[in-house]
């Protein structure tokens, strides 16, 4: 079953829990199906069966689609400010970001003005698909397994594993444990680049194509959604510049510290966000996250990189309370208080925070209205 090339409106459920099944199977059920099992024929074949076995994690109960669940727009459906661990009580400290068109940030790099933009993670700490898919297996506080060779362990127990990795590679790569661990790396990688995880299928999509007509609300907001002059969303969360580009993400990919509050649910210090990339040694970073997709907004809540905002219309108004002299701007409608301070108040990116018109309600309303026309056909119905 190829499941990325299923078309997945109202059978996502079905489907999934049907592939969950054959990733749960034990080992001796895998090695007894001995050459009767059909090895992947491509990677993203094989890294399909990896993204979602639970066999991957110490205890064997999470996979990466356990915070990337594709019924829930590839976030954790527990919809919590950050993730469980396999042992059931670490926290990952941060929000589990959408993996949703994660294929399209460019590998982490720096540009010629100096600025960071790519990666993933909301740091850009792994510089690619491949990197960040090898990095919650070996986390203590995610999948928590405590060595690339114990992963590659669980690996050789499976027979189609065995089958799978000796055909797209060779017999003896899963001696190798660290060859083996990037062929992992990069068999996710080669899944999450599929149409499953970015169809563009979304109103938007279908509006370019001439097929979905915009309400009036919608139109409205995707009128000042890419306006120059009413709004400056579109300075952070535009990818190309060409009108009616048709693989958008709503993202250049780009840092800053928009001065998001801390979130008093979650349990850590202050989150210094870009620097603390291992790879970054500069405090002018401080506070700095990478710009999110817009695609699946909708459903991808909580918001920020804390997940301190449960509401879409909440970062609206956050956003709106920088340049609006309305006093109800000043209070967070989720808390009914004014809004806390930044959780990093130096660097903030001031520039793109208060050079933008305030916005009234029926703005507001509009550019909610048209960040929901991004969500995939398959979870239009949440």
């Amino acid at each position: 079953m190829k499941l990325y090339n299923a078309v997945l409106p109202t059978a996502v459920a079905v489907l999934l829990g049907s592939l969950l099944a054959g990733c749960q199977k034990t080992a001796n059920t895998a090695n007894s199906a001995g050459n009767d099992i059909q090895a992947a024929t491509s990677l993203a074949d094989l890294g399909q069966r990896l993204y979602f076995d639970v066999n991957l994690s110490k205890n064997r109960t999470q996979s990466c689609a356990t915070c990337h669940d594709p019924s829930s727009g590839f976030v954790d459906p527990k919809r919590t400010p950050d993730s469980l661990g396999d042992d059931g009580s670490s926290h990952g400290g941060r929000n589990a970001p959408t993996a949703s068109y994660a294929a399209f940030s460019p590998a982490f790099h720096q540009t010629e003005d100096g600025s960071y933009k790519g990666g993933q993670f909301h740091d850009g700490r792994a510089s690619t698909l491949a990197d960040q898919a090898m990095g919650p297996p070996l986390n203590p506080a995610e999948m928590g397994m405590p060595s690339k060779e114990a992963i590659i362990e669980r690996l050789r127990e499976n027979a189609y594993y065995q089958q799978s990795f000796a055909k797209l590679f060779d017999d003896a790569i899963l001696k190798d444990p660290e060859r083996a661990y990037q062929a992992l790396g990069d068999s996710i990688q080669a899944f999450e680049k599929t149409e499953f995880f970015s169809p563009f299928d979304s109103k938007y999509d279908r509006y370019l194509r001439g097929e979905y007509k915009m309400t009036a609300e919608e139109e409205l907001g995707r009128t000042l959604f890419f306006s120059q002059q009413f709004t400056n969303c579109n300075q952070c969360h535009q990818l190309s510049q060409t009108p009616m580009y048709k693989q958008e993400t709503f993202s250049d990919y780009s840092y800053h510290n928009i001065g998001v509050p801390m979130n008093p649910a979650l349990d850590r210090d202050i989150d210094l966000g870009l620097s603390a990339n291992a790879s970054i040694d500069d405090p002018t970073r401080d506070g700095k996250f990478k710009v999110p997709t817009l695609r699946n907004v909708a459903v991808t809540g909580p918001y920020m990189h804390n997940g301190v905002f449960e509401d879409l219309r909440t970062v609206v108004l956050f956003y709106d309370h920088y340049n609006s002299r309305n006093p109800a701007r000043a209070i967070n409608p989720e808390t009914g208080n004014p809004w806390n301070t930044a959780e990093v108040e130096r660097n903030l990116s001031e520039e793109i925070l208060k050079d933008a018109p305030a916005l009234d309600d029926r703005r507001v309303d509009a550019l909610v209205a048209f960040m929901k026309t991004l969500t995939d056909q398959r979870y239009e119905a949440q």
